[in-house]
C-alpha cells in the first residue's frame, strides 16, 4: 500500500486525503491545529461551494451541511460604472434544482478532519519544518504540501511565465445577523458587485456553528478606497466603517445591512495578500521532492469567489493523476505533469480573475455591454453568466471574444423568434 503524506488540513488537502483514503492508500495528514483549535479559531475568508464542487464533495460523502445551510439557487451581480447608474444581472447558480452553499471554514475543516480520522486516516497534530519534511521524504512515497506560508511556502518559487499580473489585495469581512431581504427576492439569494470607484463585494447567506447568517466581503487593491483598516480596528468599529463604505459606493447593499449586527466578537477579519502562481514542485534540502496543491501554487484573486471551487477541482485532478499513475515512482515528471493537467482548468480561472481585476481600467467593450443588456431580456444569458462561476472555462466560449459573444446572442435571439 502506497504511503502519502499531506501537510496541512485545509480544503484542498483534506478533500484529497479523503479521496485517496477511499482508493485504499495509506494516508497521513499532519497539521498544526487540532479539530477543536480549528473549530474555535479565527474566521477565514468566506468561500462559496458551487454546484459542481458540491457534487464532488458528495462523491466522497463530505457534504454534511446541505440540510442546514441556506441554499443559493439564484445570484445577482451588480456593476457600478463610473458616473452612471448601476446595472444588475441575475441568474441561476445551477441547472434544475442545483444550488450553491457557503459554509464557515471552521466547522467544515474541523468536521472533515474528524471524519478522516474516523474513517481510518492517520492524523498528526504537530508543526512541520523543512527538516521534518526531509525526514518524512524517506518514509512516504509522496508528500503533498497544502500550506502556502512560512518556510514550506518558500519551497515553491514564483512562476512569472504563467502569471505576471500580481496585484496586492486587501479583504475585510463581517458575519452578520438581521439582514433585510431584497423586495420580491428570496432571503437566500447571493449578491456580488464590482465598482469602478472602489473595489468588489460578495454578500451571501452563510452557515456558522450557531446557524445561518450572512457574510459580507469587501475587497480592494492596496491603497484603494476600501483599504480602510491600517489600524486593524476592533470588530464593531470595522463593521461601522464597512457600512459607511457601502453607503458611499454600493447603496443597495447598505440598505440591506443598515440595521444588521455582528454575529459575535469573532465575526470580522482583515487580510492582505497578493495573488500569484508558483512552480508546483518544491525541492527539499536533501533533494527530495514535494508537490504543492491549490492555494500553495495558485493564490486566487478573492474578487471572483473561486477559492473552494479551485481547491476542490485541484484536489480532484491530483487524485485522478495519482490513481492513474499506479505503482510507478512519484518523480519530478509526474509531479509537474499532475499540475499541468490541472492548469488546463486553472488557466481559465486566472483569465476570469484577470477580467474582473481590470474590469474598470478602461471603458467596457461594446460586446460586453451588449451581453449585459441581453441578460435583462433573456434569462438564459443571465443563467449562463452566473453558472460560469461554477465552471469559468465556459466564459472562453462566449464572454471574452466579441465575435463569439455576438454569435451567442444571435442564437439566443433566434430561440425567442428573433426578438
Amino acid at each position: 500500500m502506497r504511503k502519502i503524506l499531506i501537510v496541512g488540513a485545509g480544503h484542498s488537502g483534506l478533500h484529497l486525503a479523503h479521496g485517496l483514503l477511499g482508493h485504499g492508500y495509506d494516508v497521513t495528514v499532519i497539521t498544526g491545529q487540532s479539530s477543536l483549535e480549528i473549530r474555535t479559531g479565527r474566521p477565514a475568508v468566506t468561500q462559496v461551494t458551487f454546484p459542481t464542487a458540491l457534487d464532488y464533495e458528495r462523491e466522497l460523502d463530505l457534504d454534511f451541511w446541505s440540510g442546514q445551510a441556506p441554499r443559493m439557487q439564484d445570484f445577482k451581480i451588480h456593476m457600478y460604472p463610473p458616473g452612471a447608474d448601476p446595472v444588475a444581472l441575475k441568474g441561476r447558480t445551477g441547472q434544475g434544482d442545483r444550488y450553491a452553499v457557503s459554509i464557515d471554514r471552521r466547522i467544515k475543516m474541523a468536521d472533515w478532519l474528524e471524519y478522516f480520522e474516523d474513517s481510518g486516516g492517520k492524523v498528526v497534530i504537530h508543526g512541520v519544518t523543512l527538516t521534518d519534511l526531509d525526514y518524512f521524504s524517506r518514509m512516504f512515497d509522496l508528500i503533498v504540501v497544502a500550506v502556502g506560508h512560512g518556510e514550506l511556502g518558500a519551497l515553491f518559487d514564483g512562476d512569472s511565465a504563467r502569471f505576471s499580473g500580481a496585484r496586492p489585495r486587501v479583504v475585510a469581512q463581517a458575519n452578520i445577523y438581521d439582514v433585510l431581504p431584497e423586495t420580491g427576492e428570496s432571503e437566500n439569494i447571493g449578491w456580488a458587485a464590482s465598482t469602478a470607484d472602489a473595489g468588489n463585494m460578495i454578500f451571501v447567506p452563510f452557515l456558522t456553528a450557531d446557524g445561518p447568517c450572512h457574510s459580507l466581503f469587501l475587497g480592494d487593491k492596496r491603497g484603494g478606497p476600501m483599504d480602510a483598516w491600517p489600524d486593524r480596528p476592533r470588530p464593531e468599529e470595522q463593521w461601522r466603517r464597512m457600512r459607511e463604505l457601502l453607503r458611499k459606493y454600493a447603496p443597495e447593499y447598505y440598505e440591506r445591512v443598515r440595521d444588521a449586527s455582528l454575529v459575535d466578537d469573532s465575526s470580522t477579519l482583515v487580510e492582505y495578500f497578493t495573488p500569484q502562481v508558483r512552480k508546483p514542485v518544491g525541492v527539499l534540502p536533501s533533494g527530495g521532492l514535494v508537490l504543492g496543491i491549490a492555494d500553495v501554487v495558485i493564490t486566487m484573486d478573492p474578487f471572483v469567489g473561486q477559492g473552494w471551487n479551485h481547491s476542490t477541482r485541484c484536489a480532484r485532478s491530483y487524485l485522478q493523476s495519482i490513481v492513474e499513475h499506479g505503482d510507478r515512482p512519484f518523480d519530478e515528471e509526474f509531479l509537474a505533469g499532475a499540475f499541468e493537467r490541472f492548469w488546463r482548468y486553472g488557466l481559465s480561472v486566472q483569465r476570469f480573475a484577470e477580467l474582473n481585476s481590470t474590469l474598470w481600467d478602461q471603458e467596457l467593450p461594446p460586446h460586453f455591454q451588449e451581453l449585459l443588456g441581453a441578460s435583462m431580456t433573456y434569462p438564459e444569458v443571465g443563467d449562463r453568466w452566473i453558472q460560469g462561476w461554477d465552471y469559468p472555462p465556459d466564459y472562453e466560449n462566449w464572454l471574452y471574444d466579441p465575435e463569439l459573444a455576438r454569435t451567442y446572442l444571435t442564437e439566443v435571439a433566434a430561440g425567442h423568434g428573433g426578438r
